[in-house]
């Protein structure tokens, strides 16, 4: 993990020169979007599109870990708070299972509870992302995770296309800026459940 960088950002500190290159992963990099909100899918999921990602998604943290079991991916965004199961649990599953213990995991949240208790407990997650984010704050993760060496670089640049089943213009109608449904913000608001002490992580 990154620390010394994700410590720069929660301090406020990590933001990077416009004039500096931005580093990629590869195209068809498969990334993983886990959230409850279809607003929050959608736009995260067209922002890393654009850049040349295949991003599959899920709504709820079983879901999730049926996808990352089937097609496993090479990076996740990880929501905290979903229906079910936490996004703490998911991200301890993820770890502890052979076949997904080294993928790289940003964690996502707008619940204040949630930012704090990851802040606290790390919980064994690459980087951590606050809600509402934009697409320059979703780049520097990935950017990061290249740097650290836990995602490839990209060698070379293609121009992605909508995904399949897609027009261009339903495409471009998504918004640039990942903010939550309103049925989505009161729920993150809510308290979080009392979450037990991390277990060792494999």
């Amino acid at each position: 993990m990154a620390g010394f960088g994700l410590l720069k950002r929660l301090v406020g500190g990590g933001e990077r020169r416009h004039s500096e290159p931005r580093v990629r992963a590869p195209v068809a990099t498969r990334v993983l979007v886990v959230d409850d909100s279809a607003t929050i899918r959608a736009v995260l999921g067209k922002m890393l599109g654009q850049d040349g990602y295949e991003v599959i998604k899920a709504a709820d943290g079983e879901s999730a870990l049926e996808l990352a079991r089937s097609e496993p991916p090479h990076l996740v965004f990880l929501d905290i708070v979903l229906p079910g199961m936490s996004g703490f649990e998911v991200l301890r599953t993820l770890r502890r299972e052979p076949a997904t213990h080294g993928i790289p995991i940003v964690m996502i949240s707008g619940n204040v509870q949630a930012t704090e208790q990851f802040y606290v407990q790390r919980y064994g997650a690459d980087d951590f992302m606050k809600k509402p984010f934009g697409r320059a704050e979703v780049f520097e993760r990935v950017q990061q995770l290249v740097l650290a060496g836990r995602l490839p670089a990209r060698t070379l640049i293609e121009q992605p296309l909508p995904p399949s089943g897609m027009s261009q213009a339903e495409w471009d109608a998504i918004p640039d800026i990942a903010m939550p449904d309103e049925a989505h913000v009161a729920h993150e608001a809510s308290p979080m459940p009392d979450e037990p002490p991390p277990s060792a992580l494999a």
